[in-house]
C-alpha cells in the first residue's frame, strides 16, 4: 500500500445472472466486470476508459457500492484506517458514504425537476445531518459560489438551466459535504464541446483548491487526456492497460488503447493520420466472451496463441501494465505532444 493512497481496487468483480422460465433458473451470467484491480493516489484523477458496454458505470457504482459487487475489495484509506467497503452494511456504508460522492452523466435527468437549487444541493447535508438553519445555507451558498453559480439562482428550478449550469449544479451538490472522493460518470459527455471544457477546468481548479481525489469515467480518450494522471483501459469488463497519461498516449502496449487513441480527432491537418483507424467490428456479448484474448476477433496483430490464450496483466514499462501476448513486441501508434 501507498502511504498516499485513497482508494484501492482489488479483484472487482460484477456478474449479473441471466434468468430464463418462470422458476428464473440462473442459466448464465453478464460478466460486467471482471476481476479489475486499480489504485489512486489523494489529490490524483485516474481516468477510466473504454467502449459503451465495457464495464466503466458498473465498476463506478460498484465502488460507489450502489450495486452489489460479486466478489472483490474496496479498500478506503481514511484518517489513518483502511477500511473495505466491500464489507460494510448498507446502514455503515450510508455513514461512509459522506467521504465518496457521484457526478452523474446527464445532467437533465440527475436533478429533481421538482426541488429548488438550495433543496438540491442541500440534500446531502440533510440526509447526513451535517448541517442545519443558518449553517445550512452558509454550506450551501459555498458550494455554489465554488462552482461559479450566483447565490441569488438558490430558489430557481432546475427547468431554468442551460445544460452546463445543471451539471455545475451536480457538481454542487457532491461538494457540498466536503468529499475526499468524487467518481464522475461521463460528467460531460452530454455537454456541447464548448460547455466540455469549462466543466472540465472547473473540476481541475476544484481539485487544486480542494485537493479532491477523481475516479473519471468517459468514452473518449481525448477528455481525459486533460484532466487524468493515470489512465486504465476496459475491454469487456476487464483491464487491459493502465499507464500515467503522457506515456499511455505517446507509447500504448495494447492494440485497443491503439485503436481508441487513433479515433481522436487531430486539429493539425499536417499531422499524419494513423494507419489505424479506429476500432473495427463490434463489441462481444459479455455473457458469452471469445476464447482467448477478448480483443481477438477486432485485432489486426493477433495471432493462433491470442484465440487460444488469455493474456495476464503484466508490467511491460516502469508504472505501465497490458494484457497482450505481443506487448513487447508490437511498435504501436500513439500521439506525440
Amino acid at each position: 500500500m501507498s502511504e498516499t493512497s485513497l482508494l484501492e481496487v482489488r479483484g472487482l468483480t460484477k456478474y449479473f445472472p441471466i434468468e430464463q422460465g418462470l422458476l428464473r433458473r440462473v442459466v448464465g451470467h453478464v460478466r460486467a466486470v471482471d476481476q479489475v484491480s486499480f489504485s489512486i493516489n489523494r489529490g490524483r484523477t485516474l481516468g477510466l476508459v473504454g467502449e459503451s458496454g465495457s464495464g466503466k458505470t458498473t465498476l463506478g457504482r460498484c465502488v460507489m457500492r450502489a450495486i452489489e459487487l460479486t466478489a472483490g475489495e474496496i479498500i478506503f484509506h481514511h484518517q489513518g484506517e483502511s477500511t473495505d467497503l466491500a464489507q460494510l452494511s448498507r446502514r455503515e456504508m450510508r455513514e461512509f458514504r459522506k467521504h465518496l460522492q457521484m457526478i452523474f452523466q446527464d445532467p437533465y435527468s440527475s436533478l429533481d425537476p421538482r426541488k429548488t437549487v438550495f433543496d438540491i444541493v442541500s440534500e446531502p447535508l440533510r440526509i447526513n445531518k451535517i448541517a442545519s438553519g443558518k449553517a445550512l445555507e452558509q454550506r450551501v451558498r459555498k458550494a455554489l459560489e465554488l462552482v461559479g453559480l450566483d447565490v441569488r439562482y438558490m430558489k430557481r428550478y432546475p427547468h431554468a438551466f442551460s445544460g452546463g449550469q445543471r451539471q455545475r449544479i451536480g457538481i454542487a451538490r457532491a461538494l457540498s459535504i466536503n468529499p475526499q472522493l468524487i467518481i464522475c460518470d461521463e460528467a460531460v459527455s452530454a455537454l456541447d464541446v464548448s460547455v466540455q471544457a469549462q466543466i472540465l477546468n472547473l473540476l481541475k481548479d476544484l481539485q487544486d483548491e480542494l485537493g479532491l481525489t477523481y475516479l473519471f469515467i468517459a468514452h473518449d480518450l481525448s477528455v481525459v487526456e486533460h484532466v487524468s494522471n493515470d489512465v486504465a483501459v476496459m475491454y469487456v469488463g476487464k483491464l487491459v492497460e493502465q499507464a500515467p497519461t503522457r506515456l499511455l498516449f505517446s507509447r500504448p502496449r495494447h492494440p485497443y488503447t491503439e485503436a481508441l487513441l487513433s479515433a481522436i480527432p487531430r486539429p493539425d491537418p499536417d499531422q499524419p493520420l494513423p494507419e489505424s483507424g479506429g476500432v473495427e467490428g463490434e463489441l462481444p456479448d459479455p455473457a458469452h466472451p471469445p476464447s482467448g484474448c477478448y480483443f481477438h476477433p477486432r485485432c489486426p496483430y493477433a495471432q493462433q496463441i491470442c484465440r487460444e490464450e488469455e493474456p495476464p496483466l503484466l508490467e511491460v514499462a516502469p508504472q505501465q501494465v497490458a494484457a497482450c501476448h505481443f506487448a513487447d513486441e508490437l511498435e504501436l501508434q500513439g500521439i506525440e505532444d
